[in-house]
């Protein structure tokens, strides 16, 4: 014996899944352009050796802010369909809360506004959405 399994066998399910993100991947087109509006460069960080801690740490906070404004949104969408109890809906808005504040907080100690952590993805546009 080898030690060789060869590659895993394919599950279709997962196949059905990878195959629908393909395509809608290549459907993906960017949002039309104002009649004259400016391009201005993409918000790009910078990848400087001697400022790779900071851009490594602006990267993760950046994720941190997708993740928490991902959160938000779904336990908004949770409270509109009416499956939490009232005491559920009271402690999530007081977490998400505090989990905002903690962002902002970590961003001031570093230097950065939440908006700071927007990453322009070019013809998909930015990667946070606007602040309402």
């Amino acid at each position: 014996m080898n030690g060789d399994l060869g590659p895993p066998p394919r599950r279709p399910d997962l196949d059905a899944l990878g195959d629908s993100l393909t395509q809608a991947f290549r459907l993906l087109q960017p949002p039309p352009e104002a009649p004259g509006a400016r391009h201005l460069p993409a918000h790009r960080m910078r990848t400087d050796h001697e400022t790779v801690g900071e851009d490594l740490l602006k990267l993760v906070l950046t994720v941190v802010e997708l993740l928490r404004q991902l959160i938000e949104r779904q336990a908004l969408r949770r409270v509109d369909s009416g499956d939490l109890t009232d005491a559920q809906e009271e402690e999530l808005g007081a977490t998400l809360l505090a989990l905002h504040d903690r962002m902002s907080e970590l961003c001031a100690e570093h230097g950065y506004r939440l908006e700071d952590l927007d990453i322009d993805l070019g013809p998909l546009g930015h990667l946070l959405p606007p602040a309402p």
